[in-house]
């Protein structure tokens, strides 16, 4: 029986795992659960349904909310006092690192966004396994990451490495050539710079292929997302960002490819479902079966491949930029990023300004050496004022 924690438990990527979880009742059981503190509810849900031995609360005031939903949900399903489980239940960013190193087998880190980067730094100090999701932590704390991280203790989640991790187990890392991520190209694929001056905020939420949050989406949409996966590419699998292509792929079925140096190219294919990649993760190297949907054979499939408009989308380009610069430029990007898209949530940034304005913040960094968790922190909390101050939002905001 695998033992996991779900950190994220609530979110986009949390919700999947929980059903992969729960459709496997017989492989996984679930020992912590962690959540911002935002869906009481969903989160009393889980909590009866999974049984966790704790419970964590990112916002410390959604503690009580949560133990009186567990309640109450209990009586709404008709169970006796005896029956319904009473976790313990912490709050606050202790409570969360506290749960991501609980005794388990595998901890998945859904956490979004750089606060998920302590999580991830207790789970592999724990010695757990960590399956990740949280990319924006292995780009922030980059090499102190790595340096935390036993060999194979980091099992990727994102879909995209997931597919690169399952790829790479047809030749050793001395053949591999190049590495092929792909992208869909998000709402905005097949347009020109002049012709993304005017997009809303609807527009760019509508994924055309993926369900995911506002943050992501954005991300999707400015193709931040995958300038981001190029850098955790890189600090996954050792390869050379010059050898780390991204491909504008519509159908969103290959989901990334591994060149080897005889030719030979090995693509990682399947439907459009989190849920493949997630349980994967959970179970590494082992499949689950059922785990996701399968293409029909018996149907005609057509796939695509183009190139990626740099000029419309510089975010990969500026993210190999940062990837290069190492320490803690990576996290000044991120940072920059989450709050720019932030601002252009909220309506005071245009959508080409989110990029305008994180390359004029990438630019004034200064020294980007980065030899301990506060220097990045440091570095990360500058980036965020700068970005705020250039883009009108609140100086005393904050995620």
């Amino acid at each position: 029986m695998t033992a996991v924690v779900v950190l994220g438990s609530t979110g986009s990527v949390g919700t999947q795992a929980v059903d992969v979880i729960r459709r496997n009742p017989d492989r996984f059981t679930v020992v912590g659960l962690a959540a911002g503190g935002g869906r009481v509810q969903l989160l009393a849900e889980q909590i009866l349904d999974l049984r966790p031995e704790v419970v964590a609360v990112a916002r410390e005031e959604a503690a009580e909310a949560v133990s009186e939903a567990v309640a109450a949900e209990a009586d709404r399903r008709g169970l006796a006092a005896s029956e319904w489980p009473r976790p313990k239940i912490c709050s606050g960013s202790a409570g969360v690192e506290e749960v991501a190193a609980l005794p388990a087998t595998v901890v998945l880190n859904g956490i979004t966004g750089a606060l998920g980067l302590t999580s991830t730094l207790a789970t592999l100090r724990a010695g757990t396994t960590l399956a990740l999701a949280n990319k924006e932590s292995l780009i922030v704390g980059g090499e102190l990451v790595k340096r935390e991280a036993r060999p194979g203790q980091i099992v990727p989640v994102d879909s995209e490495h997931s597919a690169l991790a399952q790829a790479l187990r047809g030749g050793s890392r001395s053949e591999v050539r190049k590495l092929v991520l792909t992208a869909t190209g998000g709402p905005f694929r097949g347009r020109s710079r002049a012709e993304l001056a005017d997009v809303t905020v609807e527009e760019a939420l509508a994924h055309p292929t993926w369900s995911m949050g506002p943050v992501i989406s954005v991300n999707s949409a400015t193709l931040v997302n995958k300038g981001l996966e190029v850098i955790e590419a890189h600090l996954l699998f050792d390869v050379p960002y010059e050898d780390i292509v991204v491909m504008i792929h519509p159908q969103s079925t290959i989901h990334s490819m591994v060149e080897f140096v005889d030719g030979s190219t090995i693509a990682q294919a399947s439907p459009p479902d989190m849920r493949l990649p997630i349980a994967l993760g959970l179970s590494w190297p082992d499949r689950v079966p059922g785990a996701a949907r399968t293409f029909n054979w018996s149907e005609c499939q057509s796939w695509e491949l183009f190139p990626l408009d740099h000029d419309a989308f510089p975010s990969v380009g500026l993210a190999r930029h940062v990837g290069g610069l190492g320490g803690c430029a990576p996290a000044v990007f991120n940072a920059a990023n989450e709050v720019c898209v932030d601002a252009f949530l909220a309506g005071r940034l245009p959508f080409l300004t989110i990029m305008d304005t994180v390359t004029e913040v990438v630019s004034e960094l200064g020294d980007p050496t980065a030899d301990s968790l506060e220097t990045v922190l440091e570095a990360d909390a500058w980036a965020r004022t700068r970005a705020r101050e250039l883009s009108g939002a609140p100086l005393d905001s904050h995620r």
